[in-house]
Order: C-alpha cells, then structure tokens, then sequence
C-alpha cells in the first residue's frame, strides 16, 4: 500500500483550497440575493453569475486541495478531458440548483430538489476528478466514507440554496460562506480519506498532465475570475440603490425650473 499525504506541501494547500471555497460561497450568496431582486434577463444573468462563482469555487477547492496529493512510490498524472469535464459537471449541477431556486415558487420544494441535485452533482465532480488521476497502481475507496462524503455534499449545498433565499445582510453572508468553505473543504477531504493505493512500481511514462503543467495554471485563472467577478459585484449596485437613484433623479426632473 502507498502512503498518502494530503498535504505534501503543507498548509498552504488545504488553507488556500478553503480560501477559494469561501469565495465562491460568497460571490454565490451575494448573485443570488441580487438575482431574487431583480427579474427578467438581469435576474437570469445573476443566476448565471451566481452559478459560476458556485461552481467555480467549488472545483478551485478541488483540485487546489489535490496539489497537496502524492503518494508514496509513484508519480501523478491527470487526465485532461476527465478534468475538465469534472468541470464542466459542477457548473451544469450548480447551475441546476441555483435556477431551480431562483425561478421556483414553491420555494420548499425547490430547496429540496436543487439541494439534492446539486450535492449529487458536487459529489460526481469530485469522484470525476478522482477517476482522472494516473498513477502507478490501483485506487480503492471505503464505501462508508465514500457515502459520508456524499452525505455532506447534499447537506452543504441543502445549506448553500437556503441561505440564498434567506439571508441578506453582507456580515451573515460572510458568515455562511465560511461555513459554507468549511463543509465543502470537509466534504473533499472525507472523500479523500476514503481512498487507499495499492502501488505497482513501473517504470512505464505515466499519461496525462502534471499537477503543476496543467492544474496549477488552470485554477489560477478560475480563481482570477472569481477575484474580478468579486470586485464587479461589489461596484455593481444593488437593486435598492438604483431605485434610488430612479426616484432621486425623477424628483429632480419634475421640480420647475
């Protein structure tokens, strides 16, 4: 059996995956509390925004965390289309929940449903991306561990939709995503301990990418997005302030000249 270490570079990887996973979380929390306020196209474009930013965080969380992964006795490659499709799944599954709970009026059942699928659809990200690693021997999960791990996928995300719909202030949103960033990084690293490696040394050329060649650079560049999505957010004004501004500017123009 191969040592595993989940963290070969020491904290930094779990702190920034946990970082990454609490923007998301926010950008998420805050899309959303516009997109309830808003209707039409520009509800749709914050639940889209809100959608990525979910999605986003969620696998930077992921494989920023898996740049800590080795184990002892082989190399690690991943494979590209598995990765990327990993991708791809969370921000399909994500974009699920976040519609099923922006545009659903019964608001119970949507949180219900959305939950259930988009912690599905988390869980598949992260057993997809496991299923891209390449290495020198077999991987073996603990299915007790493995449903655990699932479990708390559907939990985070049950508590993800329904902060969306109940909580509005800037201090509680930061305070969900917080919890929110804890229970994904919690819900990745049960999954984690869940496998164990059984190595087969070879001195065959493992196929795939390296962390460093292909992960490395592409949660840098989802993780700028998440920074700029952030500081858009935060210029842009909220329902309330431009109808505010409306009023301001119509009272202006009906007092005579």
């Amino acid at each position: 059996m191969g040592h595993l270490d989940h963290a070969a570079l020491g904290w930094l990887t779990p702190t920034l995956s946990y970082v990454m996973a609490c923007i998301g979380a926010a950008l998420g929390l805050r899309c959303t509390v516009r997109a309830l306020g808003a209707t039409g196209r520009s509800r749709r474009n914050w639940l889209i925004t809100a959608a990525s930013a979910l999605g986003t965080g969620i696998w930077t969380m992921h494989f920023v965390a898996m740049l800590g992964f080795s184990v002892s006795g082989t190399d690690i490659r991943y494979d590209v289309p598995l990765t990327i499709a990993s991708l791809l799944v969370a921000m399909l599954v994500v974009s699920a929940g976040v519609f099923a709970v922006g545009y659903s009026r019964d608001r119970v059942r949507a949180l219900f449903l959305g939950g259930l699928t988009t912690g599905l659809g988390v869980a598949s990200m992260h057993y997809l991306g496991m299923a891209a690693v390449r290495l020198h021997g077999g991987v073996h999960y603990d299915p007790v561990l493995v449903g655990l791990s699932v479990l708390i996928a559907v939990v985070a995300a049950t508590a993800a939709l329904w902060a969306a719909l109940n909580i509005k202030s800037p201090v509680a949103v930061t305070l969900a995503s917080l919890i929110m960033g804890a229970a994904v990084s919690s819900m990745h690293y049960t999954g984690m301990f869940a496998v164990s490696v059984r190595v087969s040394p070879s001195g065959a050329v493992l196929p795939g990418a390296t962390a460093m060649q292909f992960i490395f650079p592409l949660a840098v560049g989802l993780g700028s997005y998440l920074f700029l999505t952030s500081a858009f957010v935060a210029l842009s004004p909220t329902t309330g302030e431009r109808e505010a501004t409306a009023s301001a500017q119509r009272t202006v123009e009906s007092i005579p000249s």
